[in-house]
């Protein structure tokens, strides 16, 4: 589609936005939103006529793009035939989503229980796996996000937990392995591998393994830098997890349905949680859905015993017709494998070949569609571009950079020092070299803050 510009309709959006619409995670009078027209596939424009390529998703959601015909068709048709029904009721589009989530989650997480997005995934998470031992501690990991609702911010280990921090929410947070910001004094991804590990069997001891109820772990952390776990470590606290009788929580709200070039990123580690959150990509988020994938151990707690918890729209039939079209196309247009294959060949190689080029770049690490690049002042002391949670003055070479980026066509995903790269899993090798020229151009500007 050829945007066409219309700058009095987007006078008219902005103003109403600003005047009536409270904007998440912002001072109200300090943003100043794009007015959106449109989008279509990995790209969306202004009232002006400007096209971004979308190389944030969304919020890492839109995996199959924007307007996808074909989930848009099947959101059309289930509207006309059942706009709504309530969760206590079979309904084919509701029934055939969890069986489609289900064929597709490791293990025999068979059993799918529905939300309206990540947070209350991971609310009603937390929630059986307190029921299901009887104990009221989580532990979780700094550098995690696990959403806004207020047991999910708790969990979260960014700054967003702290103004809602009640501090007696009965959650421990430890340190999750991150060799670029090592912890433990690590040099070796085998090192820091051994000694998170310990760390955490030390957590585990300290608190009392009898008071834990789980142990929450978004698989590959996104929001918080995108840092795959090294081989061995998902594995080794799994085993703490048995040995304790502690529930492993395994957050694949961002991670899931693709992102990572496999259908989860516990495929990646061959581990099996006893409890797996999902959302965003499960329908691209065409229309709010998220869950909670359930072990039949979990599933048993409730089987003559009532589950204290439910949503009005659990399993709507308009997010689960969309869940099914989202599944059907990812199968039929080979979407996981697409992610797969340019991840490795295109996007990986390409950042990789913009970090010897740019003394900005720390380091680029992910798989897939997920990708992060870590700016900083200097290579050698790995000192962050901007000071950690910067805003305001501190953080103008960050705003530089995006800027930089958005007046190359590219629309940025920048987080703290890092710019992570999470196209739609369906863009094209031509779109992706684009984006890279792009950034290509915006880590220019980084560089002039380098020391």
């Amino acid at each position: 589609m050829t945007p066409q510009p219309n700058p009095e309709a987007g006078a008219a959006v902005k103003a109403a936005d600003r005047a009536h619409v409270f904007h998440s995670w912002s001072a109200q009078e300090l943003i100043d939103p794009l007015a959106v027209a449109g989008a279509e596939g990995s790209y969306f424009w202004d009232y002006d006529g400007r096209r971004y390529l979308d190389f944030t998703s969304g919020l890492v959601y839109t995996n199959i793009g924007y307007q996808h015909p074909k989930v848009v068709a099947a959101i059309q048709e289930q509207a006309a035939r059942m706009t709504t029904f309530a969760p206590a009721f079979a309904v084919e589009a509701r029934s055939e989503a969890a069986r489609l989530i289900a064929e597709r989650t490791p293990g025999d997480l068979d059993k799918i229980f529905f939300t309206n997005g990540g947070a209350d995934a991971v609310e009603h998470a937390l929630r059986m796996a307190r029921l299901h031992t009887g104990r009221p501690k989580v532990l979780s990991a700094y550098r995690s996000y696990h959403g806004g609702t207020q047991q999910a911010v708790n969990v979260t280990g960014d700054p967003r937990r702290w103004a809602s921090d009640s501090g007696t929410a009965g959650v421990v947070h430890f340190w999750a392995p991150f060799l670029y910001r090592s912890r433990f004094y690590a040099e070796t991804e085998e090192q820091e591998c051994a000694r998170a590990l310990e760390h955490l069997e030390t957590t585990i001891a300290f608190e009392g393994p009898s008071t834990i109820a789980a142990i929450i772990l978004e698989t590959i952390p996104g929001t918080a830098g995108i840092m795959p776990p090294p081989p061995g470590y998902l594995a080794g606290v799994r085993e703490l997890c048995d040995k304790h009788g502690i529930v492993l929580v395994l957050d694949e709200v961002m991670a899931g349905f693709g992102r990572t070039g496999t259908w989860f990123a516990a495929d990646l580690y061959d581990v099996v949680p006893d409890l797996m959150t999902f959302a965003k990509g499960v329908n691209s988020g065409y229309v709010p859905l998220g869950g909670v994938a359930i072990s039949p151990e979990i599933a048993a707690t409730f089987a003559t015993r009532a589950y204290p918890g439910g949503l009005t729209y659990s399993g709507h039939p308009l997010a689960c017709a969309a869940a099914v079209a989202t599944i059907n196309v990812m199968e039929e247009e080979g979407v996981v494998r697409n992610a797969a294959s340019l991840g490795a060949s295109v996007v990986g190689p390409g950042l990789r070949e913009l970090a010897e080029r740019h003394p900005s770049v720390g380091e680029v690490r992910g798989t897939g569609m997920f990708w992060a690049v870590e700016l900083v002042r200097d290579r050698e002391t790995r000192e962050p571009l901007v000071p950690y949670n910067a805003s305001g003055e501190a953080n103008a070479p960050m705003a530089a950079f995006a800027a930089a980026a958005k007046k190359a066509g590219l629309w940025p995903f920048v987080n703290m020092n890092r710019t992570h790269v999470v196209p739609p899993l369906n863009t094209g090798e031509a779109e992706l070299k684009e984006g890279l020229a792009a950034l290509d151009a915006a880590l220019s500007v980084a560089d002039e803050y380098v020391r």
